[in-house]
């Protein structure tokens, strides 16, 4: 069910992006939370330009912390984008995909074979160095994504009652078809059966009459 909701999702942002050919277009879509164990798990983390004219250098950090452990918490340095894609020492060693776009406004990241062990909070940071002539100022952009590992998918609600209205509105349909079809049907029997009483009507008629149409009276 989650997955059906995911791709009319992705089909959305794709049709949006279709519809903007002509244009640069980033959609600022968030990131799921619920991971899988066994599969492989996205971070969504978009960050949009909003002057691509401008020469830009990103750099980017992918920090992970657990859920608490004895009162401690302790944040691990899992990813980090710069002029060369690099994994660093971590819980996630040989674990981790780049997912992120050419453009770099998506740094995304992938695990994989997610475990229950890789629930807890990962945060993204983004740093940008614009470059303008007169000066190069700076912009930090930080979002959060907290993970919850399960063992299977949970049903989503809003994919429930979307999949309860479109059979609802199929059975509408059908049954208007078939009272129009039966409106049709006794609409066009009718109009036999007048038809049918016409001809019966006319057969009655004796064929002298017929033949000698009723000649005017005269006094």
């Amino acid at each position: 069910m989650v997955t059906q909701y995911k791709l009319h999702l992705q089909s959305l942002v794709l049709l949006i992006s279709l519809v903007h050919l002509c244009m640069p277009v980033c959609v600022d879509v968030q990131s799921d939370t619920e991971g899988i164990v066994g599969k492989a798990m996205k971070l969504t983390c978009i960050s949009c330009l909003k002057r691509e004219e401008v020469s830009v250098t990103t750099f980017v950090k992918w920090l992970y912390t657990p859920s608490p452990t004895k009162g401690k918490n302790i944040s691990y340095l899992i990813y980090e984008y710069n002029t060369n894609n690099s994994n660093v020492e971590n819980p996630f060693k040989d674990r981790l995909n780049w997912n992120g776009s050419k453009d770099l406004q998506e740094v995304s990241i992938e695990i994989r074979n997610v475990t229950y062990n890789d629930s807890g909070l990962y945060t993204c940071e983004i740093r940008r160095k614009f470059g303008f002539e007169l000066y190069t100022p700076i912009f930090e952009v930080i979002k959060t994504i907290n993970l919850t590992v399960k063992e299977k998918a949970s049903d989503d609600t809003t994919a429930i009652y979307s999949e309860i209205m479109m059979y609802v509105l199929l059975v509408f349909l059908t049954l208007w078809l078939l009272v129009e079809m039966v409106y049709c049907y006794r609409k066009i029997s009718k109009s036999d059966e007048q038809a049918q009483d016409t001809a019966t009507n006319y057969l009655a008629i004796p064929s002298e009459q017929k033949d000698n149409p009723a000649a005017p009276v005269t006094e």
